[in-house]
């Protein structure tokens, strides 16, 4: 057995992987609240765009700046490129999918339950996919108690998200909302790490992949960039509230307009001067 270090430089790391997945959590929130105001395509963008926050840079994003700080003393750790590109398009997709089964289920305890237990075994993939996704001079094992506790806290926090996606609109609820889902994700994270065992090998071979700083880092970056763009989307985007108000107010004018037309069109009055002519002439003899 081996000295496995998940914390090489310190907090610094597991720090900056929660405010990550907080983030990612806060503007996925922030966009499914965006979606249930909305119809149509403008519903389907707001959440692909949810899921793009919550999967890519709180899930996806978190895992790859934890693993920043992993190290295995006696062996060099590079990652094999399709697979970590392929782990997240996992995240991407499974939390979309779950978003859009309790969007479109109508908050039903069906849909959220099984949208949660799709996510999260699907967050698990996630996890343990980018953990394959590791080359080194070593043999890799996992202790199947903690692999199962791991996938738990992934299903239980999973449902919980798409439950708060459905609950939560108002900017205080969604911060909170988000720092607990940052926990559930990091603590499903170190779990799952923690389960496993590294024997490195007695003579060191050639490992092959590409090497973190030459490659998550640049992904991690264009991924954060994504997310902080669509940030600025929903900033830009009227609120939920002010999307409600513009209903009402289009509402209130055609109600106007369809009486207004309902209406039957009403001459003035003569003035009394008028009517005392016209009442002279009708009296006056006829020659």
């Amino acid at each position: 057995m081996t000295a496995v270090n998940h914390f090489t430089h310190g907090p610094l790391t597991p720090v900056l992987a929660y405010l990550m997945s907080c983030l990612g959590s806060m503007l996925g929130l922030r966009l499914t609240a965006q979606a249930h105001a909305s119809r149509g395509g403008a519903r389907m963008r707001w959440l692909i765009g949810a899921a793009i926050s919550i999967g890519g840079t709180g899930i996806w994003v978190m895992h790859f700046v934890a693993m920043m700080g992993f190290e295995v003393e006696g062996t060099q750790i590079k990652y094999d490129v399709p697979l970590t590109i392929a782990s997240a398009a996992v995240a991407i997709v499974v939390v979309g999918t779950g978003l859009f089964l309790v969007s479109y289920g109508r908050g039903r305890a069906l849909a959220l339950l099984g949208g949660g237990l799709l996510t999260g075994l699907g967050v698990a993939s996630m996890h343990y996919l980018g953990m394959y996704a590791m080359n080194m001079s070593a043999h890799v094992s996992y202790e199947r108690t903690i692999v199962a506790a791991s996938v738990g806290i992934a299903v239980v926090a999973a449902t919980v998200a798409l439950w708060f996606t459905l609950r939560v609109r108002k900017p205080v609820w969604i911060t909170g909302a988000a720092m607990v889902m940052g926990v559930a994700v990091s603590g499903m994270h170190y779990t799952g790490m923690y389960s496993m065992h590294v024997t490195v090998d007695a003579e060191p071979g050639v490992v092959t992949g590409a090497d973190a700083l030459d490659f998550l880092v640049p992904l991690m970056t264009v991924i954060s960039l994504i997310t902080l763009t669509m940030l600025l989307m929903v900033i830009l985007a009227p609120s939920a509230e002010e999307l409600h108000e513009d209903a009402e107010l289009v509402a209130r004018l055609e109600l106007r307009r369809r009486t207004a037309q309902q209406q039957p069109l009403a001459y003035p009055a003569p003035p009394a001067a008028a009517r005392a002519r016209q009442q002279q002439m009708m009296r006056a003899p006829r020659r």
